[in-house]
């Protein structure tokens, strides 16, 4: 299953560089376990997106916890599980 993590700043504080740096060793961690899809910062918006592949809701909840910016305090995150929308599962098709 695929899984988006929707962060949102939970403060008005500054990330420090050391954070940022623990967030992004975390995203090269799972494009290295092949869990990583996409991932960036909104550019209208104080937050940003990671997409998953997790087995279970369970172990996406664990992916999100783990992430730097969450540990600290200093981003929230919100869970939704996704689909891709495609012609070929027939999500693209039009409904009669």
């Amino acid at each position: 299953m695929r899984y988006v993590i929707l962060l949102s700043h939970a403060t008005n504080e500054k990330m420090s560089l050391e954070l940022i740096r623990a967030h992004v060793n975390h995203l090269r961690e799972l494009d290295r376990e092949g869990k990583l899809v996409l991932c960036g910062p909104f550019t209208d918006y104080a937050g940003g997106m990671v997409i998953i592949r997790a087995a279970s809701r369970e172990e996406a909840v664990q992916i999100a916890e783990r992430d730097p910016y969450v540990l600290s305090g200093k981003e929230n995150y919100e869970l939704r599980t996704w689909e891709l929308s495609l012609e070929s599962n027939g999500h693209m098709g039009i409904v009669e």
